[in-house]
């Protein structure tokens, strides 16, 4: 992480044109980004010097600043040793496929990590049973684990499966997906997931490095493997600031044929 003394030329703000001022300075950060003048982890120098260099108040500069949070450009501290940061580009997540983190953050060009929290063989709570197709109360491996790209936590992962012999002593900061398939011959081929915005508690936000009450994803998720076995169900948790979840759609048949009309 390094600090910036020189963000480029900063830009003569144009008067009079119908564009504000903090539109045109978020405009010329962005672009400071892209023509890699600033760096991910790069803190933009203090307020006071910026907004003077760039001839506006601080309230202007700080209306610019704060869009570009909103928007996960950047990231902003409070402290003496805190400031405004450029933050890490999010990562794309395509749940049309069932890739599982390791082959997305493969995708992504960025080596996945993986931190076991917990590893352990638990009685199945009443939805995990129904999930997994077990009675209530039945063996089942739990496993949590922090995942991380270009080591930024992104993820916390709570994931149950079906009590298969041997799983918790293989090595578990791999993929599961892969783990399972190899091993086991029960590779994930379908899932059904459910995404709900949620907000972190104390102990989530002290795993993925924010502080509570900040926004997460969660998606909850059965995997199934090709002959319909259940065998996976998890909740993960994803931060929005670092992740894009997208889903592709497309039309896979003819349209079905308009309902019974009323005759004239």
């Amino acid at each position: 992480m390094s600090v910036c003394g020189v963000v480029g030329t900063p830009p003569e703000l144009e008067r009079g044109t119908g564009v504000p001022a903090h539109v045109q300075i978020e405009r010329w950060l962005l672009d400071s980004i892209d023509r890699g003048e600033l760096a991910p982890g790069d803190r933009l120098p203090g307020e006071r010097e910026l907004a003077g260099r760039l001839g506006v108040s601080r309230m202007t500069l700080r209306q610019a600043l704060a869009r570009l949070e909103s928007d996960g450009v950047l990231i902003r501290v409070p402290g003496r040793a805190g400031g405004a940061f450029v933050a890490e580009p999010r990562v794309e997540c395509d749940l049309t496929g069932l890739a599982g983190f390791t082959e997305q953050m493969r995708r992504a060009h960025l080596r996945a990590e993986a931190r076991v929290l917990v590893a352990r063989t638990v009685p199945a709570p009443a939805p995990v049973a129904a999930a997994l197709e077990l009675a209530a109360g039945e063996p089942v491996h739990e496993v949590a684990r922090v995942r991380s790209a270009g080591r930024s936590p992104v993820a916390l992962e709570r994931s149950f499966f079906p009590a298969l012999p041997g799983f918790l002593e293989e090595d578990l900061t791999r993929s599961l997906y892969a783990l399972l398939a190899e091993r086991y011959d029960l590779a994930p081929r379908t899932a059904l997931e459910h995404l709900d915005p949620v907000v972190a508690g104390p102990a989530e936000a002290a795993e993925l490095g924010i502080e509570p009450g900040a926004p997460l994803m969660r998606i909850e998720r059965t995997a199934y493997a090709g002959d319909g076995t259940p065998v996976e169900h998890a909740r993960d948790l994803f931060r929005p600031d670092r992740v894009r979840i997208s889903v592709r759609s497309g039309v896979s048949g003819p349209a079905p044929p308009p309902g019974p009309t009323a005759a004239p």
